[in-house]
């Protein structure tokens, strides 16, 4: 991920008023306002260089409203935001990407947000391993999603795929494929 990515991340899901920002309620923020901000905070990019940024993220952390003049991260969020999101109901299994040396906390509490709003999760064990490398030994954790939606609980799917859900109870984890 480029710097620019990084900042924008930055600036879009966890710190926005660093610059002089103000996401609305669903986390969005006018492109214009943005590249004046960045430009205001010594970090200038022209419009065709944020699109470009978009384009290439490879998780596809941020979104262009349909009529092209607001952007947001798409979740990872610190700040209080309501992206907005449909509740639906998750697939049998998703799948979380950690590091060996959290699982006795994580089988202790379950999966919390930490920092962030919610607990992600993807689709698939390929995602998971590539998270779980960023933070040491990977180890991909089994999530019954389904038995966890008929327990109650709530899922959401962000705009680039990522499950979300405020906190997995340990009960609903399991091992995945040991890489």
């Amino acid at each position: 991920m480029s710097r620019e990515s990084r900042y924008l991340a930055l600036v879009l899901r966890h710190q926005p008023e660093t610059i002089g920002l103000k996401l609305d309620r669903h986390g969005w923020v006018g492109i214009a306002e943005l590249l004046r901000a960045m430009k205001r905070a010594g970090r200038p990019l022209s419009r065709a260089q944020l699109l470009e940024i978009v384009e290439q993220n490879d998780k596809r952390r941020f979104t262009i409203s349909p009529d092209g003049q607001r952007i947001r991260a798409a979740q990872g969020h610190s700040v209080d935001v309501d992206l907005g999101l449909t509740q639906l109901e998750p697939p049998p299994t998703l799948y979380h990407g950690t590091a060996s040396h959290s699982l006795d906390a994580i089988f202790a509490s379950g999966l919390l947000p930490g920092r962030r709003r919610h607990v992600h999760l993807s689709g698939g064990a390929d995602t998971a391993l590539d998270v779980g490398r960023r933070h040491g030994k990977p180890v991909i954790l089994c999530v019954a999603a389904r038995e966890m939606h008929e327990a109650g609980h709530v899922f959401f799917k962000a705009d680039n795929g990522v499950w979300l859900t405020d906190h997995v109870p340990a009960r609903f984890i399991g091992f995945g494929v040991v890489p």
